[in-house]
């Protein structure tokens, strides 16, 4: 396995790219234990090599899965989205919500009044007021980025 090194540009390439595999110490396959080619960090070629070598080898599922670090349950779930959506459904999907589900737009106008008659109101202030008016529970942060978000798409 490639020691890594602080300044690694692989290891940061892989980070920055969501593929770096949060356990690859968990990855025991003699082609990712040594030196070369096979990086047990890079999770795409992780995933790639383990769905090849039970199609091509005919290796059994259970023993294949547990030497690349997953469960026989996640390699039919790796296995399904590659036969759906190809390579790029080796990549790492997001996870939590997709939308700011609480932004909705009766909450956005709600924001936009309130900063028409304070322009001055910070993200905290208006999460208290979300809170206190509408019953609603958002983080200063999220109100900022949707505020930020919208002010893009309008026309200048």
């Amino acid at each position: 396995m490639p020691t890594p090194t602080p300044s690694d540009p692989k290891q940061k390439a892989l980070r920055e790219q969501g593929m770096l595999n949060p356990r690859p110490e968990d990855v025991k396959d003699p082609l990712f234990l040594e030196e070369g080619f096979f990086d047990p960090r890079d999770l795409m070629q992780v995933k790639y090599e383990m769905l090849r070598r039970v199609s091509t080898e005919k290796s059994q599922i259970g023993s294949v899965a547990e030497a690349f670090g997953f469960s026989r349950v996640t390699f039919y779930q790796i296995l399904t989205r590659f036969r759906e959506e190809g390579m790029a459904g080796l990549f790492p999907r997001l996870r939590g919500p997709k939308v700011a589900h609480k932004l909705t737009e009766k909450v956005m106008v709600f924001l936009e009044t309130a900063l028409d008659a304070d322009a001055l109101l910070r993200p905290q202030a208006l999460a208290e007021l979300v809170r206190e008016e509408l019953d609603i529970s958002v983080h200063p942060r999220s109100i900022e980025r949707a505020l930020a978000k919208r002010q893009k798409k309008r026309p200048r």
